[in-house]
């Protein structure tokens, strides 16, 4: 009799819990000891390397866990350096979301129950093409059309794990010492898991897809096409996603270095435009720019002028902000390309970055921060020589801009003007970082000014028309 494959996440939730808290329970006896030591001996106790090897400690174990352990270790990476000790960020940016499938014997029954007779309409392939901590694709084609789909499938379980799993994350931060319970902690954390839980509802998912579906068919950017995925709303569960099959490019594929400038400049200018759509058309963003969310479908056709295409596969990290936001991002976000330190103040104290009455030296910190992130987006005589090629041009890979700003946005984390951000800001924050990343792969060289200022102008318009 064959054994029982193991499932890649332990299935019960005391066990998960009992070993998240011990190995806090180890980390914070462990590190208490490394920091009476540290005071001692007059050092800095995050520089420790054994605070390091613990956090790393820490790190591996919800790796092993798998499964929602994996994904919220993710998400404090992404926002946690607003809360955490950077050794312990460092630590958690190394866990990988790539994981084992689960085995398809263990899915069955549950896709089963959630497809109902809708299931032996499908012929599901029983290999996962994809596998990520939350959920796992699955190729699937219809018997009575023969068409292929996929089928994103949630794991069995999920949405009952994600409380008890968080709750005994913080309590194994609380047993490290690496945070302090507090009105700061609650709200992040209470934050953080209502994002989690948005993450996992696969009816607000298929709505948003069908919404941008609708809205990207109404723009074409010059070169490039956008195509949001089908749904097959048949197949479509709470805990089952259908959508039509797509065959494409990461952007870090060799194929799509190999392009001409032209082609990979119009690509770029996609992904930009895509986000001022976004941002000052339409108030969604979609706010996890991993790259394995996009695909490049190119034109094989030998003529002049290529018209590629950009898919979007991914919908489950939409922001949808209140108009309240909306301005003050907007606003922010054009001051920043002006220059205009009063605007750019004002937009961050809107967005609860800046405290009211921070003095002249916080001000221009932020304000500086603010102009240097956003300098692809500046007028063409107020780029920086360095990184413009022969003519004029930005070059985003050249620029390194994302290192360069986030050295400087450490510096500005350690002020006592520094406040943690909303959820909101640190995940458009997100956003922005992987959609210069995405033009920086592609090595596109263009300015933006224009651009920016085309949907700053119809925004303006439609403010005075009383339609924004």
């Amino acid at each position: 009799m064959a054994g029982k494959k193991k499932s890649p996440f332990p299935s019960r939730a005391l066990g998960r819990g009992l070993a998240v808290s011990m190995a806090g329970l180890r980390a914070g006896g462990a590190l208490a000891v490394d920091s009476a030591i540290a005071r001692v001996l007059g050092r800095e106790e995050e520089d420790s390397a054994f605070a390091r090897r613990e956090a790393q400690r820490f790190a591996a174990e919800l790796g092993r866990l798998k499964g929602t352990y994996v994904k919220i270790g993710q998400m404090m990476a992404l926002f946690g350096e607003h809360f955490l000790p950077p050794v312990l960020v460092d630590a958690l940016r190394d866990l990988s979301d790539q994981t084992e499938p689960l085995p398809w014997d263990a899915l069955e029954s549950a896709v089963r129950a959630s497809l109902g007779t809708r299931f032996d309409e499908l012929d599901i392939d029983p290999d996962a093409v994809a596998a990520a901590s939350l959920a796992q694709v699955h190729l699937a084609k219809i018997r009575d059309s023969g068409e292929w789909i996929c089928l994103k499938i949630q794991y069995p379980g999920l949405a009952q794990m994600i409380d008890a799993d968080f709750d005994a994350v913080v309590r194994m931060l609380l047993l490290a010492r690496w945070v302090k319970s507090g009105r700061d902690l609650d709200n992040w954390m209470q934050s953080l898991r209502g994002h989690l839980h948005l993450e996992i509802d696969y009816e607000r998912e298929a709505r948003l897809t069908a919404r941008m579906r609708e809205l990207v068919a109404g723009v074409e950017p010059e070169g490039v096409h956008f195509h949001v995925p089908a749904q097959y709303p048949r197949y479509c569960t709470r805990e089952v996603l259908a959508l039509e099959y797509i065959e494409g490019y990461p952007v870090s594929a060799t194929e799509v270095a190999a392009l001409s400038q032209e082609r990979r400049n119009a690509l770029g200018r996609a992904m930009l435009e895509l986000f001022f759509y976004e941002l000052y058309d339409w108030g969604l963003l979609q706010t996890d720019p991993n790259f394995g969310n996009y695909l490049l479908r190119l034109d094989d056709r030998r003529k002049k002028y290529a018209d590629d295409e950009l898919a979007l596969l991914d919908f489950g990290s939409v922001l949808d902000c209140s108009p309240e936001f909306l301005e003050h991002l907007r606003g922010t976000v054009d001051a920043s390309q002006r220059q205009d330190i009063p605007a750019i103040v004002e937009g961050l104290v809107g967005l609860g970055c800046l405290h009211p009455d921070v003095g002249e030296e916080g001000r221009q910190m932020f304000a500086d921060f603010c102009v240097h992130l956003l300098e692809p987006l500046r007028r063409p005589e107020d780029l920086p020589p360095e990184y413009l090629n022969e003519d004029g041009e930005y070059c985003w890979g050249r620029s390194r801009l994302m290192r360069r700003a986030g050295k400087q946005a450490a510096a500005s984390a350690t002020s006592r003007h520094f406040i943690p951000p909303s959820r909101e800001f640190a995940l458009i924050a997100r956003k922005l970082t992987g959609v210069f990343n995405f033009i920086a792969v592609l090595d596109a060289q263009f300015n933006a000014c224009d651009m920016l200022e085309r949907h700053v102008a119809a925004w303006r318009e439609r403010e005075r028309h009383g339609q924004a």
